[in-house]
């Protein structure tokens, strides 16, 4: 019987959705073997990681020969095949079904306006030495405070996570969106009580690993306040 290999997850840290695929194999204990892609060095369009995803992006996922691609679909094979606590992706129709929800809404919209707030303020002056346009990155900011309203009203509600009492996958793919600005040094959440408060509800539930996988973008925010 031939033996099986260990699962292995490709993944940049400066990736929102790669971030959230690390995390929750760390805290759930999947055992996996880590492989980091450099975006910022081209390492995606080598020839070995597009024969693995010819789409040259992260995270992907390879078990035991099995290849997937796209955070959200990873992370629903993941929470399924594997052993770990129900509340990630629970199993009762409708409460799995308020996961979906939001997991189907984030693409357009938390995922969309939060990294064009990062593109427009960090990585398009990076690559081309430009100042900040600073009339798109206030349509940026107008546009993500319109989805942070939605976020809070229609999702959180008045309840500690996105879809309940638990945290569930939906907030820690929103967690690792709306961290992004913050390589900027730009907090999109503190001034939003509601908003900061269930931040930090999600970081005590994910303790040290959360801190652990956004370290590289901690050190990008440091130096943005230089």
């Amino acid at each position: 019987m031939a033996s099986r290999l260990p699962l292995r997850v490709y993944f940049d840290l400066l990736s929102q959705p790669s971030r959230a695929v690390l995390i929750f194999l760390r805290r759930t204990g999947i055992p996996h073997v880590e492989k980091p892609v450099a975006l910022r060095k081209g390492e995606q369009k080598s020839p070995e990681f597009t024969k693995l995803n010819p789409m040259q992006k992260v995270p992907v996922i390879e078990d035991n020969g099995f290849v997937l691609t796209e955070s959200v679909a990873i992370l629903k094979y993941l929470a399924t095949k594997y052993n770990v606590p129900q509340y990630w992706y629970p199993e009762d129709t409708m409460q799995r079904a308020k996961v979906d929800e939001y997991m189907a809404w984030q693409h357009a919209n938390v995922r969309y306006h939060a990294a064009r707030v990062f593109i427009t303020e960090v990585l398009i002056p990076r690559m081309t030495g430009q100042p900040v346009d600073k009339e798109k990155l206030t349509k940026a900011l107008s546009e993500l405070n319109g989805t942070l309203d939605i976020l809070e009203s229609m999702f959180l509600k008045q309840q500690p996570f996105l879809c309940g009492d638990e945290i569930t996958l939906a907030d820690l793919l929103a967690i690792c969106e709306l961290m992004q600005p913050l390589g900027a040094d730009r907090d999109i959440l503190k001034d939003r009580p509601t908003l900061n408060a269930w931040r930090t509800r999600v970081q005590s539930a994910l303790g040290k690993t959360f801190d652990d996988v956004h370290a590289f973008l901690y050190q990008l925010r440091n130096k943005a306040r230089l």
